[in-house]
């Protein structure tokens, strides 16, 4: 089962994993011409009804397998209009054809009936695939409902068009000024790719295998990045507010965790630290709020304070540089018992975690050392380690980041690799990088994702630092390189 969102990130680290989005389409259209070869003998009638984006183009591929059938294919809008590369190739390979091809520019003039007034025996419904939002308007619901008024079998590519792939719901309503009840294709059967969708009916669908690697799915990827990009209406704080709780023994550990949330996208980040380190804190840069607390340590008497500060933030960062002292282990938690927010646990905060009762959503990033003392187990084969790691984290309750030559990202639900960064990044600091960039996109996605996006981009831009320095990359210069990181290619 997999979702419309993840789908499209599997699509993407498909195609750089050297499977290219045409190569997809070709296997895609092929799975589609199968299911109508299944359901119509050769020389019956069939309409193919085609969008203008890639479930369209799938319908043009399938044309061509085709040919002993009596084809027409309706193109809705004008072939200029296409709206991607593959498609349009496509569209052309068709014209060069004998395949009749019709094009509707006016609703009004949608017709499935053939010169001769009989209907067609298929009609493949290829109009708008999945992570389609709203509902159908012109000519699609003309379309659509044409298609639902014939007798001939209606097979949709990948999800019936005007139907939440997710939620089996239709995805909307019309536009304002026609009727108000949504309208969506009624499909016989349904051809979907890759694996099945949760909101459609599996007893209806067939599952296309059209050649996506493994390792597309298993391993974090560009695609990963996707939907990412910030609203262009948003304002100040709609980013997420982390707030970062370390420091003491160090200064450069809760510095290095808060610049990376910034990089990593995050709207405002506060610092509560020692007064003793305050000020070297608030040194390193001007977008740094940091919020001293008396002492040279973190410790119990500084709970209320912080917690006070953690509700005005979307996630907490607990543990850079807060050293391994009693007082420190005893304020992490009582903290942790009191807070129900969302937050990520790093360095000597680990420790604690699974002692405490805790109400809190948390995503913890140990190395393979800090997971041992958590009560985890390490393994040298990746798909060894991913499997320890994802039961332990199931019996934990929290989602964990493992980090290691190939990261293991797991919440006992899901599982993920990654294998981005390289042997430079064994160098100090680089995990309290890690740990705030986590923090930002845990403000704005939910908590595996974080994680796994976290560890994909925080290992992309240790691989350009390595790049431009060799041995002598620092921890310092991979903030700077987030923002490059974190954009989809």
């Amino acid at each position: 089962m997999i979702t419309t969102d993840r789908m499209a990130a599997v699509d993407a680290n498909a195609a750089a994993l050297g499977v290219p989005r045409k190569q997809l389409m070709e296997s895609s259209g092929n799975a589609v011409a199968r299911e109508v070869r299944a359901v119509a003998d050769p020389g019956a009638a069939v309409a193919l009804v085609c969008g203008r984006g890639n479930n369209g183009g799938d319908a043009l591929v399938a044309a061509r397998f085709l040919k002993r059938y009596d084809v027409t294919v309706h193109l809705l809008g004008r072939p200029a209009t296409i709206r991607t590369d593959i498609a349009r190739e496509n569209w052309a390979a068709l014209e060069a054809t004998e395949i009749t091809t019709e094009t509707v520019t006016d609703s009004r003039d949608f017709s499935l009936a053939a010169p001769d007034g009989d209907g067609p025996d298929v009609v493949v419904d290829a109009m708008l695939g999945s992570g389609v939002s709203g509902g159908l308007r012109e000519p699609e619901r003309t379309a659509a409902a044409a298609i639902n008024a014939t007798d001939a079998t209606v097979i949709a590519v990948d999800v019936p068009s005007g139907i939440d792939a997710d939620t089996g719901e239709p995805t909307g309503e019309a536009a304002t000024d026609g009727p108000a009840d949504p309208v969506a294709v009624d499909a016989d059967r349904v051809v979907t790719f890759h694996d099945e969708k949760p909101g459609l009916d599996a007893a209806a669908v067939t599952v296309a295998d059209i050649g996506i690697p493994a390792a597309a799915e298993r391993f974090t990827g560009p695609g990963d990045l996707l939907g990412l990009d910030r609203d262009p209406d948003s304002h100040k704080g709609d980013n997420g507010e982390v707030l970062v709780v370390g420091g003491g023994p160090y200064t450069g550990a809760p510095t290095l965790s808060a610049l990376a949330a910034l990089r990593a996208g995050a709207d405002l980040v506060r610092v509560a630290c020692p007064k003793s380190v305050a000020s070297a804190v608030q040194g390193f840069s001007p977008n740094l709020i940091v919020r001293a607390l008396p002492g040279d340590r973190v410790e119990p008497a500084h709970v209320d304070r912080v917690a006070s500060l953690a509700a005005e933030s979307d996630v907490t960062v607990l543990g850079p540089g807060l050293g391994g002292g009693d007082g420190a282990r005893e304020f992490v938690r009582e903290f942790l018992t009191g807070y129900d927010g969302r937050g990520v646990v790093d360095a000597d905060a680990l420790r604690v975690v699974p002692e405490v009762d805790t109400d809190a959503d948390l995503i913890c990033t140990p190395h393979q050392g800090e997971l041992v003392d958590m009560g985890g187990e390490r393994a040298s084969d990746p798909d060894e380690r991913a499997e320890l790691v994802d039961e332990f984290a199931g019996g934990l309750g929290h989602t964990l980041l493992v980090k290691g030559a190939v990261d293991v990202v797991a919440d006992g639900d899901e599982t993920r690799l990654n294998r981005t960064g390289n042997p430079g990044m064994t160098v100090g600091g680089t995990g309290d990088v890690l740990a705030g960039t986590v923090g930002a996109l845990a403000a704005v996605t939910e908590p595996f994702r974080a994680a796994a996006v976290g560890a994909y981009a925080v290992g992309r831009a240790g691989d350009a630092a390595a790049e431009a320095n060799g041995a002598g990359l620092v921890a310092t210069d991979l903030p700077d390189r987030l923002p490059e990181a974190m954009r989809d290619e």
